[in-house]
């Protein structure tokens, strides 16, 4: 995999749904063979014979190469030097570097495909894992732990945001409108792409999450590396709190239909009356409210106790505290954590 970098274009040849559910990191998708394609030529296989639906299969890829070389080829220089692959390395990524070698181009295949790139994600992520130290940003819902690692990240601090990777906020109410949250192989890939990254002799900034974020199960061996590291315990007023989820969910302010089906997912945990009470609430308007009573009475209830049994350095961990919700006052806290971390 060290060899990625060095490419042009990193090109895959497999169809859409396959590149969607997980790819190596910076490939565009040049499928030999689309979706419907692929059914097509694999009904012809069952129902017909393998030599037809061969036949049928190097129709459509020679189609399809053309097209690609069409759109995307004609303005490349002679010194571009893609890297291809399929699933397993075979014939489809080899049927477009077969073309783009006989132009003149000098393309190299990945040995194994897909297949092998996942197979080496999956060995790499334990050692990855283990060999990075963490500063765990612990804190109860609306302190701001995430706006703390994001000024981390402004001021050059090697910050593994698994809910940016995730593509979720890890709650009940956490879903991003428009943004679905990716398989969970593209999740371990993004997990993999960021980690590699990272120099092993700073220290790593990272929330304290659970072992999901939203649907997505973080690794065991990151969760465990995460749960034994020192902690920073992240303080906030509870007006400051409100004011600052105000802001991160002003959808849910400029769409209160929104808002009030997504409390619905918290009726099995606080009772139809009280959803329902909040659900008015939202309709009138009253916005601050709900806000303060889902952190008294859904969030902020057990979460001291859940974290001292979760992670082992919360009980020991420094506290810190921003001037107020502001982004202004998180990069000076996070300039100050900076100067104080070995």
């Amino acid at each position: 995999m060290s060899r990625l970098g060095t490419c042009a274009s990193i090109i895959d040849a497999r169809s859409e749904s396959e590149f969607q559910l997980d790819h190596i990191p910076g490939a565009v998708n040049w499928p030999s063979l689309n979706d419907e394609e692929r059914k097509r030529v694999g009904t012809i296989y069952v129902q017909d014979s393998p030599f037809e639906a061969r036949k049928r299969g190097a129709a459509l890829v020679a189609a399809n190469v053309a097209r690609h070389i069409e759109m995307h080829v004609l303005d490349k220089p002679k010194s571009w030097q893609p890297l291809v692959y399929c699933w397993r390395g075979g014939q489809r990524s080899g049927a477009l570097a077969l073309v783009l070698s006989q132009i003149g181009f000098r393309v190299q295949v990945i040995q194994g495909g897909y297949k092998a790139f996942r197979t080496a994600v999956l060995a790499a992520l334990p050692a990855l894992a283990q060999r990075l130290h963490y500063r765990v940003v612990c804190g109860p819902t609306g302190c701001g732990k995430t706006r703390l690692l994001h000024a981390l990240a402004d001021a050059g601090a090697q910050v593994l945001d698994l809910e940016a990777l995730a593509n979720h906020r890890s709650s009940v109410l956490g879903a991003i409108p428009g943004r679905p949250q990716p398989s969970q192989r593209h999740f371990e890939t993004r997990l993999w792409d960021t980690m590699s990254r990272f120099d092993p002799s700073r220290p790593v900034f990272v929330e304290s999450e659970s072992r999901k974020v939203g649907n997505l199960a973080v690794p065991g061996e990151l969760m465990q590396a995460m749960r034994t590291s020192p902690c920073l315990r992240l303080q906030l007023p509870d007006d400051e709190r409100v004011a600052l989820l105000l802001e991160d969910y002003a959808l849910f302010v400029s769409d209160p239909s929104l808002f009030r089906d997504r409390l619905e997912a918290l009726v099995p945990l606080r009772g139809k009356a009280q959803v329902a009470a909040w659900q008015t609430m939202v309709q009138q308007g009253d916005f601050d409210t709900v806000v303060r009573e889902l952190l008294a009475r859904h969030y902020d209830p057990g979460y001291a106790a859940s974290m001292a049994r979760s992670f082992s350095g919360f009980d020991a961990a420094k506290l810190i505290a921003p001037e107020d919700h502001s982004t202004g006052a998180m990069a000076r806290l996070a300039a100050k954590i900076l100067e104080e971390t070995p």
